[in-house]
């Protein structure tokens, strides 16, 4: 499992670090500092509660960028209790949200986490298809192989090229076939390239 990355220490770290989990959640809710919120956001990782699963859940649409990735980082450290709310985070209206949602559920690898990894290649976001594709590369089930396959045709690249290092992960002749049929269609240099090492 991920170690939760230790972010720069705000002003007034060291009293942060002595709260309980209560001013750590309001902190993390209202501080108007995004260094604090990300903060907070850490310790909260390291209490490795049921109690700060939900309020980490909703900083995964926070404004700033730095606090959603220690959010999920955080719920990654909360261990598999996070699984399940993760999971129902997929259908949040914010593809932020739900952009870190499976990016967590990947570097979590609980097999629980495959139906909403599953959800998340289709969804509507290219963000969150590209992560959810990464993050089913780790699980390596064999349930991907025909959502990943519809990918190979995806309009942006980087999402085609992230399924077809999640199938060949999984290998087997259906995906080879899949493999071979994406190579004599793909225009993209850097797919072509890496379709072709996979199928070696």
């Amino acid at each position: 499992m991920a170690e939760t990355q230790v972010p720069p220490a705000p002003e007034g770290a060291e009293d942060l670090g002595k709260q309980g989990i209560d001013v750590l959640v309001h902190t993390l809710h209202d501080g108007a500092d995004p260094a604090v919120r990300r903060y907070a956001a850490y310790l909260l990782g390291n209490a490795k509660t049921p109690q700060a699963i939900r309020p980490l859940i909703e900083a995964l649409g926070d404004m700033d960028k730095s606090v959603r990735e220690q959010a999920m980082l955080a719920l990654v450290a909360t261990g598999k209790a996070a699984t399940e709310p993760l999971a129902a985070a997929v259908n949040d209206p914010r593809w932020e949200t739900r952009y870190r949602a499976v990016e967590a559920l990947g570097k979590l690898a609980d097999e629980k986490a495959l139906k909403p990894l599953v959800q998340g290649l289709r969804d509507n976001r290219d963000h969150v298809r590209y992560m959810a594709a990464k993050g089913l590369k780790g699980l390596g089930d064999s349930t991907a192989i025909d959502p990943l396959i519809i990918l190979l045709k995806d309009e942006n690249r980087l999402v085609r090229l992230m399924a077809v290092r999640s199938l060949s992960v999984i290998g087997g002749e259906k995906v080879t076939t899949a493999l071979k049929e994406a190579l004599s269609t793909e225009i993209d240099e850097t797919v072509r390239e890496e379709i072709a090492g996979a199928l070696k």
